[in-house]
């Protein structure tokens, strides 16, 4: 774990995209990282859902355990000590698919 600001990271909660974007960012209080927040259920974790709220995270309640927000390194840092956070994941921008596939033809089986 690195030393971050108050908080010690837990990198063993990160995938490896978010891993390395972490090492980009210049200023560690900014928000520039989107990143999906893998919970366990929280219904009867008010700290939690307070910590998430505070983030600006919106519909908490029910059995959502996905959450996504656009967080700064110190704020992922702190998620990550978290017990109730199982998964830090960095969202991936979606990329045009090529469609220009020349003569070549797609051919799918059915069985």
């Amino acid at each position: 774990m690195v030393l971050t600001g108050d908080f010690q990271m837990n990198y063993k909660k990160l995938d490896a995209a978010l891993a390395m974007a972490l090492n980009q960012v210049q200023d560690p209080d900014q928000r520039s990282l989107v990143v999906f927040i893998h919970t366990q259920p929280l219904a009867d974790n008010s700290n939690a859902t307070a910590i998430l709220e505070n983030l600006g995270i919106s519909g908490i309640a029910g059995n959502k355990e996905v959450f996504s927000a656009t967080l700064s390194v110190n704020e992922i840092a702190k998620l990550s000590e978290q017990s109730w956070v199982q998964y830090l994941k960095l969202s991936q921008k979606l990329r045009l698919v090529d469609r220009h596939l020349g003569s070549k033809s797609i051919s799918v089986n059915k069985y």
